[in-house]
């Protein structure tokens, strides 16, 4: 059965998985799932993720999640474009998430990048989902 929303498939993995309080969460592997991650990692919302392969030979990531004091660094990770409904932005229109203290994580011609790489090298793109 193939999956219609792979990055949100990954997303939703990480969110229970910090509800649940775990230290690590397995995905499928993909070039967009490791652009965000590597997104992720880069501005320091998860503490690394590493490449396996699982029991059907399948590549996968093993991600380790970041906890500060007890309390997940992550607290709200949202998709905001969805397969059903694409949102775009321009660089000057990229909305901040939380005032600035969290991202949106762009996916743009030059690359997978936050939103502040975004406006700094002035290029839009498809907004994929704002962590905070």
């Amino acid at each position: 059965m193939s999956m219609i929303d792979p990055l949100g498939d990954m997303l939703t993995r990480i969110r229970n998985a910090l509800m649940r309080r775990r230290t690590n969460v397995v995905t499928p592997a993909s070039k967009l799932r490791q652009r965000v991650l590597d997104v992720l990692l880069e501005e320091g919302y998860i503490r690394g993720y590493s490449e396996s392969l699982d029991a059907d030979g399948f590549k996968q990531f093993e991600i380790e999640l970041k906890y500060y004091e007890g309390a997940p660094v992550i607290s709200e990770i949202k998709r905001v474009s969805k397969p059903g409904r694409r949102e775009y932005s321009k660089a000057r229109d990229l909305p901040l998430v939380q005032n600035g203290l969290g991202i949106a994580i762009v996916s743009t011609p030059r690359g997978v990048m936050s939103d502040a790489s975004a406006r700094a090298q002035n290029v839009g793109g498809e907004i994929l989902c704002h962590v905070s």
